[in-house]
């Protein structure tokens, strides 16, 4: 494609989410340029920020997360999540020493919340614990082979999940006059996955950095809710955030929740029972459950759709790569094929391309992406 703009078609194609935004969440949304075509030249210069910066999808929900944000009624609650929002610094990590580190390292191995990792490995590198590695809005929303794999996937998750525990609070409101916590729902959920800017660092070859198990699920789970509890934020907030991977429905599942609240509260230095975030005896969550963690364990679902997506479109974004862009087989696990699928999902969003390529077939999504980028 020779014009150095998308076309009306295009455009509206790669806005469709930022126009479902705001119909869902009535927030006006200006007209914007559509963003330039980029050759694959310059998506080797591009940064995760830029990227992210330059995308419509990611920028309309990231408009979404701070109006939630700004929906929250507690001012203290509402202040600590636009902090967090604007700054996901590992403020956990502040006064701690490398033999805190050692001796967190060995509690947590104590009570069978880490195995198979190294204590070297343990907790993503940080150069401050006042400053995050990168902005929120430029993150992936998971692991690179996973969903939201791309810079701005976090906003994306994120606006989505936001919308879907809104919805749920209101559905149960109205159907069962359930008066649920709005402020906690909203936060809960805009807060789940507050660190993976930490954890899922950009590397210099366009991936993002491997994520560790920590107390049974990926680390930036646990290390959210420990951040959570640094920020001294209300224990019915973090409980139903510590949700987010599980729900108490069997003792089993409520199992897990606790070992994620008991690992975190180890690495914030607090003692969950007396927090208010774990009942009497350190077993169970406080009682009688709450429900606005299930809200968030529901509202946190996006990836079954896009994990999926993610994986089947990657073969296909592979074989463009190669024969439109001069993209080498062995350069697929490096910097000249990260950058350019890191570009054109971040302008369009992994899911927008599935559906293309889903409902109308390889060749419109073929087009798609040389709309994004031009071929060689």
């Amino acid at each position: 494609m020779s014009s150095e703009y998308l076309n009306r078609r295009d455009f509206l194609k790669i806005g469709a989410l930022a126009g479902a935004a705001a119909a869902v969440s009535a927030v006006p949304v200006r007209a914007m340029a559509a963003p330039a075509v980029r050759t694959l030249e310059e998506c080797m210069t591009m940064t995760p920020e830029a990227m992210a910066d330059a995308s419509g999808p990611v920028s309309a929900s990231w408009r979404s997360i701070l109006k939630a944000a700004a929906a929250i009624r507690n001012p203290a609650i509402r202040a600590s999540v636009e902090q967090i929002l604007n700054n996901p610094a590992p403020s956990v990590l502040k006064g701690m020493s490398g033999s805190d580190k050692k001796a967190i390292y060995k509690e947590l191995s104590a009570k069978g919340l880490i195995e198979g990792v190294s204590e070297a490995d343990f907790l993503p590198p940080a150069a401050s614990a006042d400053a995050s590695p990168q902005p929120f809005r430029s993150a992936p929303g998971s692991g690179y082979q996973s969903h939201h794999a791309y810079p701005g996937g976090l906003c994306t998750h994120t606006g989505l999940n936001t919308r879907v525990s809104i919805a749920l609070y209101d559905g149960y409101r109205e159907v069962y006059d359930y008066m649920l916590d709005r402020d906690v729902v909203i936060a809960a959920q805009l807060l789940h996955d507050l660190h993976k800017p930490w954890v899922f660092q950009w590397d210099a070859n366009g991936e993002s950095r491997t994520e560790r198990k920590l107390a049974g699920t990926g680390e930036h789970h646990t290390l959210g809710v420990a951040e959570s509890i640094a920020r001294r934020l209300p224990a019915d907030v973090i409980v139903a955030q510590a949700c987010a991977h599980n729900h108490p429905r069997t003792e089993k599942d409520e199992a897990q929740v606790v070992g994620w609240l008991t690992a975190a509260s180890v690495i914030a230095g607090v003692d969950p029972v007396a927090y208010g975030l774990l009942a009497k005896g350190g077993k169970t969550l406080p009682m009688p459950r709450r429900q606005e963690g299930f809200v968030t364990h529901l509202g946190d679902h996006d990836w079954v759709l896009t994990v999926p997506a993610c994986q089947w479109i990657l073969p296909t974004m592979e074989k463009v790569a190669m024969r439109d862009y001069g993209i080498s087989k062995s350069d697929l696990k490096a910097k000249p094929f990260n950058q350019f699928r890191n570009y054109v999902f971040s302008q369009a969003t992994i899911m927008s391309l599935y559906e293309t390529y889903a409902a109308k077939g390889e060749a419109e999504l073929v087009r798609t992406i040389h709309s994004i980028v031009t071929p060689a």
